[in-house]
């Protein structure tokens, strides 16, 4: 049985960093594509970061471009979300997902982790 599990979160003041941790179990992340998204109260659900490849070529939504950085350990089988100078709009329950293949942009994911809450205080 596949399981993604996110770990990290939690109240950081604005300004501060968070290392959100994605943990695969039941199957192999290795190359393929591993985003992060995030949704915060009453808002739609929004692509964060994603990373994929032999290459580990990476994507950022514009808002976190420059602050967030995704990376794999595949050792660990576990991919990162390093967030630093947080802002209180970052506030929201991140999530990671895959599909275990290659394609980025999918019409939906197929495994989704149950998320972990990030709030940043002002």
């Amino acid at each position: 049985q596949v399981q993604l599990v996110e770990s990290g979160g939690g109240l950081v003041q604005a300004g501060g960093s968070l290392r959100l941790s994605c943990a695969a179990s039941g199957r192999t992340f290795g190359t393929y594509v591993v985003p992060w998204f995030r949704q915060a109260p009453g808002k739609e659900r929004e692509f964060v970061a994603a990373v994929a490849g032999f290459g580990g070529t990476t994507d950022y939504a514009d808002s976190v471009k420059g602050r967030f950085t995704i990376s794999r350990d595949s050792a660990k089988n576990t991919v990162y979300l390093q967030m630093n100078n947080l802002k209180p709009d970052d506030t929201a329950t991140y999530s990671c997902a895959t599909n275990f293949d290659y394609i980025i942009y999918p019409n939906d994911w197929a495994y989704w982790g149950k998320g972990t809450l990030v709030t940043v205080s002002s």
